[in-house]
């Protein structure tokens, strides 16, 4: 009897030829990052327990119900990272980084893992990038980071998604703001759970997605409502700041992220044609997190998280295809023994040059390879049989709209260059 296995629930797989453009999605990300001078940062996947708990928040849905916790077989608690933040912060700590250059600048991108009831876009093994710019509070900064976000969206081509961003206030506001929030949610009719939430933190409350909590809470006092003269001046310079560099953006006030470290500036990336999990992305300013993860200073911090999944979908909703990276540009078919010689090592000349090439393997008849071909995605096959290799010429067919040549084999390397335009 054999067994039959199957990844595990809420955990996609991304093979080719879906997988390229997941990996077009990942490095226009990335590269939109690299060019605003954030270094790479590679993460462990699980850490101590205790970092997510004390710097996400007990309190967050993410550390009371979502985490994958256990003990490794030191009897030690550890976690696989559920966000990014926290570990980088530790990064930083542990090796010094906040006594070199400020601020320190990192992207990173990889898998993270929540426990959550899966459904379309929302997965118990997730993919993001992220990017964070810890020791220097300047709201120049923060708009760079969001500009960073947007720059990366619109170079895929992705267009129907919204900026939404608000502030959470400081230190020297929060408290004032907690106040009235909690003794409105304490007058409400909620059950003891959420009431016992309201005690323990009431802005998280207002990111309950059930509709009567929606409902409930629709008139609550709203934390824009409560800046501190300081907090208000630096939400307006981000948004001067975002309003020059171009970046579009609608306040939302009862934007509340699901993480306790936000304060300040607040966003997220909101694409409708996702429903329910319309979030693609999203991050804020973390003023105390260091702090509360045992760091010798308080040095401010700013990032976001961006869904590598929901962008591939979101760019499906919009029939977007960003394939490129990772996809077949020449596909060889030899027809007999020495036009397959002569193809492997052409094949390897071309990808010297930096095309990307496939050949029909398993010594297939012209009619089987060219399917093959086509199959593959490439722009164009070449076809090399005992006739081409007496007169010293190559087929080349574009697959797009069919037209053969022949060429001479010995300048076949730049004729399939200036075709690909690759210089």
């Amino acid at each position: 009897m054999s067994a039959e296995f199957a990844a595990p629930k809420g955990v996609p797989d991304y093979f080719p030829p879906a997988s390229a453009d997941f990996l077009a999605v990942r490095n226009a990300l990335t590269d939109a990052a690299h060019r605003a001078g954030y270094g790479h940062i590679e993460l462990p996947i699980f850490e101590d327990t205790a970092l997510f708990a004390r710097g996400v928040g007990e309190s967050t849905d993410v550390v009371s119900k979502e985490m994958y916790t256990f003990a490794d077989r030191g009897g030690r608690s550890v976690t696989l990272r559920p966000e990014g933040t926290a570990g980088v912060m530790r990064a930083v700590i542990q090796h010094g980084l906040d006594r070199g250059q400020l601020p320190v600048k990192v992207c990173y991108a990889g898998p993270f893992f929540r426990y959550e009831r899966p459904q379309a876009g929302r997965y118990r093994q997730l993919q993001q990038v992220g990017v964070e710019a810890i020791g220097v509070d300047d709201p120049a900064l923060d708009a760079e980071v969001i500009a960073v976000a947007d720059e990366g969206y619109r170079r895929l081509g992705l267009s129907g998604y919204r900026l939404e961003l608000t502030s959470l206030g400081d230190d020297t506001c929060r408290p004032r703001y907690r106040e009235a929030l909690q003794e409105f949610l304490l007058g409400l009719d909620l059950d003891e759970a959420t009431r016992e939430r309201a005690r323990i933190n009431p802005l998280r409350v207002l990111d309950d997605k059930r509709p009567e909590i929606k409902e409930a809470t629709a008139t609550a006092p709203l934390m824009i409502d409560y800046l501190s003269d300081s907090a208000g001046e630096h939400f307006a310079q981000v948004r001067r700041h975002l309003d020059r560099l171009g970046v579009p953006y609608e306040l939302n006030p009862r934007l509340v992220r699901g993480l306790d470290y936000y304060t300040k500036t607040t966003f997220e990336f909101v694409h409708d044609g996702l429903g329910a999990q319309s979030g693609i992305g999203g991050g804020g300013r973390y003023d105390g997190l260091m702090a509360a993860i045992g760091g010798k200073q308080e040095l401010s911090g700013i990032g976001f998280g961006i869904g590598v999944d929901r962008t591939v979908l979101a760019l499906a909703a919009e029939n977007v295809s960003v394939a490129g990276e990772g996809r077949v540009q020449v596909f060889g078919v030899p027809l007999g023994a020495a036009a397959k010689d002569e193809l492997v090592a052409l094949a390897g000349r071309l990808r010297e040059h930096g095309v990307s090439v496939d050949l029909a393997y398993g010594d297939r008849g012209l009619k089987g390879a060219m399917k093959a071909a086509d199959r593959s995605g490439a722009r164009l096959a070449l076809v090399l049989g005992e006739n081409e290799l007496a007169d010293g010429t190559i087929e080349i067919k574009d697959l797009a709209d069919g037209q053969q040549t022949k060429v001479a084999l010995d300048g076949i390397v730049a004729e399939v260059r200036a075709r690909l335009n690759l210089g």
